[in-house]
């Protein structure tokens, strides 16, 4: 009688970590372009911001958004990529429980397991030491939890003073500082050339 075999039983551990290879570094390319792209899309944003001419500033706009569209393109491709080394790491996963369990499956177990009452006061010393230690773990971190809740943060040290919220207001507003600053500069001008006005 003939017997169909698996493909699945021709398929070696060494096929499946080629694949996984192959694949993460499919992937790493793919985070360095991420990297890259990310790094001329802050550029062109920082030249954009920069920029006075409505026309360059549309231009880099558009650039940006050509990046953004690659550079989310990139994104799912990633995600592909880790989802199907997330499931050839299971098949290798499995491969190697397999050949574990066929392993173990052969050595003599019994001798050490036959034994149930020795093995029941074994594995209750065992619990035993482990709540012991678990408990000694769960006070201390009652201790910590009660001693951060005491704790206030200092506000002259970490709080926002009336400085710090009028720098980070002109931060917010650097393009409408700089226009009201050349619109100074402008009106001085005209008021030393003019005296008389």
């Amino acid at each position: 009688m003939f017997f169909f075999k698996n493909k699945y039983d021709k398929l070696t551990r060494e096929n499946v970590v080629d694949a996984i290879c192959k694949l993460e570094q499919e992937e790493k390319d793919l985070e360095e372009d991420l990297a890259s792209k990310s790094k001329q899309i802050d550029e062109l944003m920082a030249k954009g911001r920069a920029e006075k001419s409505q026309d360059v500033r549309l231009f880099y706009a558009k650039k940006i958004t050509n990046l953004k569209a690659d550079r989310e393109q990139n994104v799912q491709r990633a995600m592909y990529l880790m989802y199907n080394i997330r499931l050839l790491n299971k098949l290798k996963n499995t491969i190697d429980d397999n050949k574990f369990f066929k392993n173990a499956s052969k050595a003599s177990l019994g001798n050490l397991l036959a034994d149930q009452k020795g093995l029941a006061k074994f594995l209750n010393k065992a619990l035993g030491n482990r709540i012991s230690a678990e408990d000694v773990l769960t006070s201390a971190d009652e201790t910590f939890k009660q001693v951060e809740e005491a704790y206030e943060k200092n506000e002259s040290i970490y709080g926002a003073n009336a400085n710090d919220d009028a720098l980070l207001a002109m931060f917010e507003t650097e393009d409408q500082v700089e226009a009201e600053q050349e619109m100074f500069a402008e009106g001085s001008k005209k008021t030393s050339e003019n005296p008389e006005e």
